[in-house]
């Protein structure tokens, strides 16, 4: 696309109309088994739930400067503005900050080709971060033209992350100047699958005691205790490790599951999966004293593609602790005829014990996670803690 076109294009936050007609386009390859009536009814739904509302979910979409309104925009796009924690190599001291989640990026296909998704999320970077010296942006290209307007809901974000389903390279190509780089790098795309037999013998009644199921109402007291749980964990970690993505961070970050963060997507599956699968429990947890970690998980049901797949969203427990807290997950997979559970990035102390129980670890080369950092330094040393489902968008 040439330099004239990119710069007659900006970053529009969506008008209602705009809004609706991203949701037609994107129906057709997102909707699964909804009706178009359905998928618009569901994202209704969602826009008034705590991870949206007050401006907590935008869409955006690439549009002429002279026809901002336009339903006939290039490309569109959501962010998710979220809490997070930021703890500096050397320091025990966290950091509350906003960050980012970035989803249902698409273009029509009449529109594909011409470079239009790719500029959009070049310009994402400059009204979800800062544009001030704090945020490490560089010069604005002036071959873009003007910077897009600023919006006052959104900006002042210190990292961003989305889930890459085009591989690695576009969106780490898409940064926020010329160079063909500097965008968001994928990072531990890990999978950890068990095949769940529908007549194994369990040793529930062993298993029944100081177990509590947990329903969708429960959630929100669940994520309250696992940010409790997640700031002590960030206070506490090593700086440094070779398990980390580079041995000595500069920055940990993390993303927390509360305000809506952990639950939207359980709402997402109980909207999608009510016609496929009959399942009323979304987490588990075991009253288990004094043990640290605490011992609990949470999960969603993935129904695209069939068969259904429970997928855990949170999990927390010792090596002693998580034989029987996969029992319970298991179970809880059973009862509603769901054949495998999957665990994005289980925590590395739980590997052994998950290869024992016939677990199977592997690198996805689909829903890739990756990340942006905006502050000093470069985002390849940054470790992202506790990149688990709960924090997909």
């Amino acid at each position: 696309m040439a330099s004239s076109d990119l710069a007659s294009l900006t970053l529009f936050p969506a008008t209602t109309a705009q809004l609706l007609e991203t949701r037609k386009r994107t129906w057709p390859q997102w909707g699964g088994a909804l009706t178009e009536e359905q998928y618009l009814e569901r994202d209704a739904q969602m826009d008034v739930m705590d991870h949206a509302i007050d401006s907590g979910m935008i869409t955006w979409v690439l549009a002429p400067r002279d026809k901002p309104d336009t339903l006939d925009f290039m490309c569109s796009c959501e962010t998710y503005k979220r809490q997070g924690l930021i703890r500096y190599a050397g320091s025990k001291e966290l950091q509350d900050t906003t960050c980012y989640g970035v989803a249902c990026v698409f273009t029509p296909p009449e529109k594909r080709g011409k470079g239009y998704a790719s500029h959009m999320m070049r310009l994402l970077h400059w009204v979800t971060s800062g544009r001030t010296a704090e945020y490490n942006l560089p010069d604005f290209p002036t071959e873009w033209g003007a910077p897009p307007p600023e919006v006052k809901a959104a900006g002042n974000g210190m990292f961003s992350i989305l889930y890459s389903d085009v591989g690695d390279n576009f969106y780490r190509q898409a940064g926020p100047g010329l160079e063909e780089d500097g965008g968001w790098e994928a990072r531990g795309p890990v999978s950890t699958i068990w095949e769940i037999p529908q007549n194994a013998e369990t040793q529930q009644k062993d298993r029944e005691t100081g177990w509590k199921w947990l329903k969708y109402g429960d959630l929100d007291a669940l994520w309250a205790k696992d940010v409790q749980l997640i700031r002590s964990t960030m206070e506490n970690v090593l700086d440094s490790s070779p398990s980390y993505h580079t041995e000595r961070p500069t920055a940990f970050v993390s993303y927390l599951p509360d305000r809506g963060v952990g639950s939207f997507h359980v709402f997402r599956s109980m909207f999608a999966a009510e016609s496929v699968v009959s399942m009323d429990i979304w987490g588990v947890k075991k009253n288990s004293g004094n043990i640290d970690p605490p011992t609990y998980a949470s999960w969603s049901v993935d129904v695209c593609p069939l068969p259904p797949t429970l997928i855990v969203t949170r999990i927390s427990a010792t090596e002693t602790e998580f034989p029987d807290l996969l029992g319970k997950i298991q179970e809880a997979a059973r009862k509603s005829g769901i054949g495998r559970m999957e665990v994005w990035n289980i925590p590395k102390h739980l590997l052994k014990v998950a290869a024992g129980t016939r677990g199977q670890t592997f690198e996805r080369k689909e829903h890739l996670p990756a990340i942006k950092w905006y502050g000093k330094g470069a985002t390849t040393d940054i470790e992202w803690a506790f990149n688990e489902k709960f924090c997909w968008c």
